[in-house]
Formats: C-alpha cells, structure tokens, sequence
C-alpha cells in the first residue's frame, strides 16, 4: 500500500479518465491523517477546482460552519474529501465511470486514515459508500457498521443551501454524529463542546 506522498502524487499526476482533461487541480483532500472522522463528498466544485481544496465555496463556509456546531474543524479534527478528485463539468454528478476510475484513491485514503466514523456529504457519497439504493431524504443520520466502521449520511451542504427547511433534520444528524464521536473516539475532541 502507497504512503500518504506517493498516494497523492500518484493522484495528483492522475489521467485515469476525462475530468483530467479539464481540471484545474486535482483536489485530493484536507485534515489531520490521523483523524478518526472522515467526511466524503461526491466531488470538487468550481471553488474547489481553482483551489485544490474541498468544500471552500459557498457549500463549505456551511459545512465549515455545520461541523464548528459540534466541535469539529477541518485543520485539526477531521479529514475531508470527495469521491471523484477531479471537478466534472458544470459541477454534474460524477458518472459512474468517473467514480470507478477514482474510488481507488479514496480506499487507499482510508486505508491510511483507518478513520472510526465515516460521514457521507449527500446522496451521490452514501450510494457509493453505504449502498447503492441509499435513499437520503429516508435514511440520513442513520448508522450502519461497515468493516468495523459506522457510516451514516447527511445532506450535502449545497443541498442545504437550496432548501434551508432540511436545516433542523441536518442539526439533528449533527447531534447524532457527536454522540457517536463521543462513543467511538479517542482523541477526536480533546474537549468535549458543549450543544
């Protein structure tokens, strides 16, 4: 198995399918590689492609703001990043194709990481990670257990954006990931924050 650098130069010199042509950066992910907590996305935006960082438009002030809720932050708790690494065009959903070609990069992610809780950012990550019938608007904030790691799935923040009434539920599965924090991790908060 490749070592954090050779990982994410190998995924940064990438040409396994057509996002390469048209990318600016390969995104590939941000956090601490020892975080018990990994949040995946489906794939980059426009903000995203031009930065090389996930989740920094619009989309990932929210998050960011979502997860500061509940004691979390992209710099020192969590590692966040998406299933394609490269930004589809007009921010489409990733064709399967563009998935298989890609999701190598995310299981050596997690492999390395060997997080204890995996957070799937909307329908296109929960169907790929959790199960390929996923319904999220049914099952969001419900865990299940995967290889000796509980995945659950919330909405993704652009959709939050396009639908503030989803806020409550989504506060909700917040909660639920804390709790589950609290019970499954060792080091993910060094002080427990308070709701």
């Amino acid at each position: 198995m490749p070592d954090w650098y050779e990982l994410e130069s190998a995924c940064l010199d990438c040409r396994g399918c057509a996002l390469a042509e048209t990318r600016t950066n390969v995104v590939f992910g941000v956090g601490p590689r020892d975080a018990e907590v990994l949040l995946v996305g489906e794939g980059p935006g426009e903000q995203e492609d031009l930065t090389g960082e996930p989740f920094v438009g619009r989309a990932g002030k929210l998050l960011d703001d979502m997860l500061a809720i509940i004691g979390l932050d992209r710099r020192s708790n969590v590692y966040i990043t998406n299933i394609v690494k490269c930004r589809p065009p007009q921010n489409r959903d990733p064709l399967n194709v563009e998935q298989d070609a890609c999701i190598g990069y995310l299981r050596n992610q997690t492999a390395l990481l060997r997080p204890k809780l995996i957070v799937c950012l909307g329908r296109i990550a929960a169907t790929r990670l959790i199960r390929e019938d996923y319904k999220i608007t049914r099952e969001h904030g419900q865990w299940v257990e995967k290889k000796g790691i509980w995945m659950t799935a919330i909405y993704h923040p652009s959709a939050l954006l396009r639908d503030p009434r989803k806020r409550p539920e989504t506060f909700e599965d917040l909660k639920a990931i804390q709790a589950k924090i609290r019970e499954t991790c060792t080091h993910t908060y060094s002080e427990l924050p308070a709701l």
